[in-house]
């Protein structure tokens, strides 16, 4: 969006009627979004990025779940929305995200599941949005197919074994007891948790959808990179009871299918962002993270 639009945007439905201060914070796939301070108060304001490609994003879906998720103090609170141009102001929250070490403590472990059941118990907005580890591996290979201008996969050796591996665990998935969708905000990690002390509230919600509530417990776990006795001590204080041999497995599948899906992206934003100044090569940057994956999903294959 060109800084006048941005601008016009801002001025029509950020609240209040004072002098606006708009800086970026930050640039996706999908979004850019921007800091903007009106009046003493702070807002979201987030736009479409300029991207062609369908990456499975519903921006009507993501409004309903956003109402219901900030009626239950999960999410900022909504203050305009439209879907149809990508168009979304929030209230700024402000708070602290959790460190590599506070992620693995018991008690941080404990607060984490409780967020997720919460999230899990909003109301389904109708029809619901099903999505699977499936689709969104389907998604993001047509999109990088698109991108290179591609109409069939060219996947090098290591990704054609991957997706092989993908398919594999796709299968074993689809033979455990079936599982209720729920509500997933499908995009848990550090950066997206703000902690205001009392309460957690969740940003980011532009990739939820009706998926198994365990997809949301393997994301954090792949996101914070949790070892196995956090993965099974997240698992048993979100079911409060110790985990069934089946729901132990599911959460592996889920936490492998969850990287897969996360390196696909990686992959693709590289991809699309080739060129533009970034740190994404530095250590923690998009490129660092994908290698860190591809190694991962390799060494377990």
């Amino acid at each position: 969006m060109r800084p006048d639009e941005l601008e016009s945007v801002a001025a029509r439905h950020v609240p209040g009627t004072g002098k606006l201060d708009i800086q970026l914070s930050g640039i996706g796939l999908v979004n850019e979004t921007y800091r903007v301070l009106r009046d003493g108060g702070a807002y979201a304001l987030r736009v479409a990025a300029a991207n062609p490609l369908d990456l499975g994003v519903d921006r009507a879906w993501e409004a309903r779940v956003l109402e219901c998720a900030g009626s239950a103090d999960l999410a900022p609170p909504l203050e305009f929305c439209d879907p149809q141009r990508g168009i979304l102001i929030l209230r700024w929250v402000d708070g602290r995200s959790w460190s590599p070490a506070e992620v693995r403590r018991e008690s941080t472990l404990s607060r984490m599941a409780h967020l997720v059941r919460r999230v899990h118990a909003l109301p389904m907005p109708a029809p619901a949005r099903l999505m699977s580890p499936m689709t969104w591996i389907d998604y993001y290979a047509a999109a990088a197919r698109k991108s290179a201008g591609q109409e069939r996969s060219t996947d090098s050796s290591a990704g054609a074994d991957l997706r092989s591996a993908s398919t594999g665990r796709l299968t074993a998935l689809a033979d455990l007891p079936r599982v209720d969708p729920v509500v997933c905000h499908s995009d848990l990690h550090t950066l997206n948790l703000i902690d205001r002390g009392p309460s957690l509230v969740l940003l980011d919600w532009e990739y939820a959808h009706a998926s198994d509530p365990l997809w949301d417990l393997a994301g954090w776990s792949a996101n914070n990179d949790l070892e196995d006795e956090f993965k099974h001590e997240l698992l048993r204080s979100y079911l409060g009871r110790i985990p069934a041999p089946d729901e132990n497995l599911r959460l592996r599948l889920l936490g492998w299918l969850y990287d897969y899906v996360c390196l696909l992206w990686s992959e693709l934003y590289l991809n699309l962002r080739r060129g533009v100044p970034q740190a994404d090569a530095a250590p923690g940057g998009v490129a660092a993270r994908a290698q860190l994956l591809a190694a991962r999903l390799q060494a377990s294959k």
